[in-house]
């Protein structure tokens, strides 16, 4: 996570010039969470641990910027075993057939001074559609390695339905057991890498 300091640091309106570079995403550094409503009264909370991904950042021209990210389903963690061998099975991820969720940027547009909406499609089995992300710019600094680094906080929701993952469970109270809308919460850190590593 940035801190104020790095905060302090982001560039203003149009002066992203320099943040212009191929950066991978630090899976140490970055969270890919996501919250779903749970028999009508709670939440339920988890992540994905393992992911991969690429920005290739035009600071120039930000509409020209691109993002990759890959998640390895079977790496999803809500803090219960029992429910995460479940999702990891046929009836939702699969993830022994389809081991990757994967986003691919298509467009991002600038609303705000450091808010931008990132446009592409996440792919979960064997679908892909379209989604949004609102992402907010955290910052940029050099860590304590004297790597170049870029912060990205990331909201989006999307309904379940949509990719095929349709289980559920009618309690005898009305309603569902698991709610179709999910809410993502993206927190990503990324380390510019030398651009000749990225060919």
């Amino acid at each position: 996570m940035l801190t104020e300091r790095d905060r302090a640091a982001s560039p203003g309106p149009g002066t992203y010039t320099a943040l212009t570079g191929v950066y991978t995403i630090d899976p140490a550094h970055t969270t890919v969470g996501f919250s779903v409503r749970h028999a009508m009264i709670s939440t339920i909370r988890g992540r994905f641990d393992r992911i991969e991904g690429l920005l290739l950042l035009d600071g120039s021209d930000p509409s020209r910027s691109t993002a990759y990210v890959s998640l390895q389903t079977d790496s999803i963690d809500t803090g219960t075993q029992e429910r995460d061998v479940h999702l990891r099975g046929p009836e939702f991820f699969d993830s022994a057939t389809y081991p990757l969720m994967a986003f691919r940027s298509t467009r991002i547009v600038q609303r705000g001074d450091d808010e931008f909406r990132l446009t592409g499609s996440l792919r979960i089995k064997d679908i892909e559609l379209p989604l949004d992300i609102d992402l907010v710019f955290g910052g940029a600094a050099d860590d304590v390695d004297g790597q170049r680094r870029v912060g990205f906080e990331g909201t989006a929701t999307l309904r379940r339905s949509d990719w095929g993952l349709t289980w559920n469970t009618t309690l005898e109270a009305g309603g569902v057991l698991v709610s179709d809308k999910v809410t993502l919460a993206l927190d990503i850190s990324a380390v510019r890498i030398d651009p000749d590593a990225a060919a």
